[in-house]
């Protein structure tokens, strides 16, 4: 299918017992929690876009460390018809400054406990709670 797949970054953004998330405007994951991204673009990186998407939708300037994974999201349609599918590139992002203000494609953002994202306080877009649990790993290994 012409223009799919497309690639993404996730900047996932950890301070402290805190994580940086977002709940989504748009589908496929419209009214979920996730982390701040969206696409990159043409002759950037994903680790540009990750910090650039972060500050367009949050406000928060953060400076990007190392990829944690890929995370591929395909949703299909209920006569099989692909609708989404996104190469999610995720991360670990380094926070600078800014407090956590919506704005682009984000209803809300937020720092957030991470245990109680763990424990579900909040509805999360799919592998959320696996990223997360890798960054920490990464996060307190540096």
């Amino acid at each position: 299918m012409a223009g799919f797949p497309r690639l993404a970054a996730l900047a996932v953004t950890i301070s402290e017992d805190q994580v940086l998330l977002v709940r989504r405007r748009n589908p496929p994951d419209a009214g979920l929690w996730g982390f701040p991204g969206g696409h990159v673009d043409p002759g950037e990186t994903a680790l540009e876009a990750a910090a650039r998407e972060l500050a367009e939708e949050t406000g928060i300037i953060a400076r990007p460390r190392r990829y944690i994974d890929n995370v591929d999201v395909i949703l299909r349609g209920p006569d099989g018809a692909l609708q989404f599918h996104f190469l999610l590139a995720a991360v670990l992002c380094d926070y600078q400054s800014g407090e956590p203000a919506a704005a682009d494609d984000a209803l809300d953002a937020a720092w957030l406990p991470i245990r109680g994202v763990l424990d579900g306080m909040v509805p999360l877009s799919a592998h959320v709670d696996a990223v997360l649990g890798q960054a920490l790993a990464m996060h307190k290994g540096l």
